[in-house]
Order: C-alpha cells, then sequence, then structure tokens
C-alpha cells in the first residue's frame, strides 16, 4: 500500500544567496522547507522499506525456501514503491534536487548522477523482482542474499551523496548549515 505524496505547492524560490541577485532570498524559504520535508518522508519510507527487506534476507531458509522467497519478494515489492516514489518527487520541476540542479551550475552534474542511480537502482529491482517470480524452485539463497546486500549498498550509498549534495548546495548559497536554520530539527 503506497501513502501518497503531500500536496505540492507553487515551486520554491531559488536556492541561492542574496549575493547572486538582488531579490533572492537570504534564507531557506518554506517551499525550500517543504520539499526537504518530502525528501525527508520519501527516505523515511524508502529506510523502512530497507530494514524490512534486511529482516526477511535474515530469516531462516533451509527447508522453507518458497516462503523465505514470497518474504523477500513481498518486501523487495514494499522497496520498489518507496524508491519509484522517491525517484519520481526527486524528478519533480519544484524538487530540492531540481532547485539546485537549475540554480547551481557547478552542481548539476551531480543532480544527472543522483538521477542516474535512481535509474539503475529502480532497474536491479526490477530485475531481482523478475527472477523472484521465475524462481519457483532452486533458489541459490546464499547469493540472491549477497545480490540483495549489494542493492541496499548502493541505496546506503546514493543517499549520502545526496545528502552531500543538499547540504554543500545549501551551505555554498547561504554560508550556513542546514541545521542552523532548521534549528537542529535536520
Amino acid at each position: 500500500m503506497t501513502t501518497p505524496p503531500p500536496e505540492r505547492g507553487p515551486a520554491a524560490e531559488p536556492l541561492q544567496s542574496s549575493s547572486d541577485a538582488g531579490d533572492r532570498p537570504t534564507d531557506f524559504t518554506p517551499e525550500h522547507r517543504a520539499a526537504l520535508d518530502l525528501r525527508q518522508l520519501d527516505q523515511d519510507r524508502t529506510l523502512a522499506a530497507v530494514h524490512s527487506l534486511e529482516a526477511a534476507l535474515a530469516a531462516a531458509a533451509p527447508g522453507r525456501e518458497s516462503r523465505w522467497r514470497d518474504t523477500v519478494r513481498a518486501s523487495l515489492d514494499v522497496l520498489h514503491d518507496a524508491t519509484a516514489d522517491e525517484e519520481r518527487n526527486a524528478a519533480e520541476p519544484d524538487s530540492i534536487l531540481s532547485d539546485i540542479a537549475r540554480t547551481q551550475p557547478r552542481l548539476r552534474n551531480r543532480v544527472r548522477g543522483l538521477r542516474a542511480q535512481y535509474r539503475q537502482v529502480a532497474e536491479t529491482i526490477h530485475r531481482l523482482r523478475h527472477e523472484l517470480d521465475e524462481s519457483d524452485t532452486d533458489t541459490d539463497v546464499a547469493d540472491l542474499r549477497q545480490r540483495l546486500s549489494w542493492l541496499l549498498s548502493s541505496l546506503r550509498h546514493q543517499r549520502a551523496r545526496e545528502s552531500d549534495l543538499i547540504y554543500e548546495a545549501y551551505f555554498e548559497a547561504f554560508k550556513r548549515d542546514v541545521e542552523q536554520d532548521a534549528g537542529g530539527s535536520t
């Protein structure tokens, strides 16, 4: 069951400092905060799906491969939904990544790289789901665990790269950390 994303308001003001142009904001706007909050909701949902998949992978499989495979498949489906929503929201014109790509040319290639990683993760999940659908018997549990572990590592790497990019963009625009504007809540 997927949770609908929060309603989006008008496009956020550009993530640029007042030194970039006379009428641009000097602080994080409510639109920026809403975009960051949506990103956090997406990442929280993905993290919950990751934890569910990790628990499914850690379950005992010998003698119960079919049940194990079904549980892993169900967890992978939840992860698929969560990452698809995260990718879709990150591609929206009013997302934080879109704002960074639009307003900070130096960081555009990194935004493109993150979006490419979103696509690679989606393709990997699709292939693994298909493989689980096709394997009624003879599931190589150890191999599947290893490949899903690589997928989970890729998601952690992507999450860290995205966080670093957002913090770098914010610091470049406002010359202070996001936590200072959020009162330490981010």
